[in-house]
């Protein structure tokens, strides 16, 4: 019997209105082929997914797509749960990391009523909240931490990406998701702005230590978008990397 290749879930509802549900495909194709890696991928609408642990079993990583609100919002912070609690490698970009961010905050970090400002504006703990300038269709320069995922995976210390967002981590919690082990590897670079000033810029991006997950990443970016300009996006390379290395260890 041939061997199974690798599946990743793309957790989100479907539409081809949203330019990153296009770019999604072609990202996984570009990468797969930049990488040597056979695999494949199913979207999977978080209306689905009434439990996560037996929806998502046969898949190898998770990818928590753009375009929220999610139609089932559980179902969206479950997915996230089952990749983080069971080692898959999981990838969550624009509104897929602001919910990355909810599910750690409620199940690792301890603030249960963590919540998101765009579905519950009168949340006690909003630990996503409106930026102070929307990202809808900006592109901005961003300083990435050495010896982060996300700075391997591009290779440098500096990069532009492309956003389509009005809301991002709430700066104020910074301290409390460090405190439970989150790492924040990727920050705003405002022009004019030294990359070792940065650090009192905003958030762009989020990740678990390799020592507590092998691939646990989160971008207010959208990486996959390279992939509409025929470019291969690197971090879409790493993830799928991972998930073949997640079957191979299964």
């Amino acid at each position: 019997m041939p061997e199974m290749p690798p599946l990743i879930a793309l957790v989100g509802e479907r539409s081809p209105d949203v330019i990153a549900h296009r770019a999604i495909p072609c990202a996984l194709e570009l990468a797969c082929a930049a990488t040597h890696v056979r695999l494949g991928w199913e979207w999977v609408p978080t209306r689905d997914l009434t439990e996560a642990p037996r929806d998502l079993a046969r898949f190898s990583a998770v990818w928590l797509v753009p375009a929220s609100p999610y139609e089932n919002t559980a179902g969206a912070l479950a997915a996230i749960r089952f990749a983080r609690e069971t080692k898959r490698p999981f990838l969550g970009t624009c509104g897929g990391f602001q919910h990355a961010l909810i599910e750690f905050a409620r199940d690792v970090a301890g603030l249960a009523s963590a919540d998101h400002a765009e579905t519950n504006p009168a949340g006690d703990l909003l630990v996503v909240t409106r930026l102070s300038c929307s990202l809808v269709e900006q592109i901005r320069n961003l300083r990435l931490v050495p010896g982060s995922l996300v700075h391997a995976s591009y290779g440098t210390d500096l990069i532009n990406e492309g956003y389509r967002c009005n809301y991002g981590p709430a700066p104020e919690h910074r301290a409390a998701f460090e405190r439970a082990g989150l790492r924040f590897t990727a920050f705003d670079l405002p022009a004019g702005t030294l990359a070792n000033e940065s650090d009192q810029n905003e958030i762009r991006a989020a990740e678990l230590p390799v020592e507590v997950h092998p691939f646990f990443v989160g971008t207010l970016f959208q990486p996959e978008r390279a992939a509409l300009r025929g470019e291969v996006p690197p971090l879409v390379a790493a993830f799928v990397q991972a998930a073949a290395r997640f079957l191979g260890a299964t």
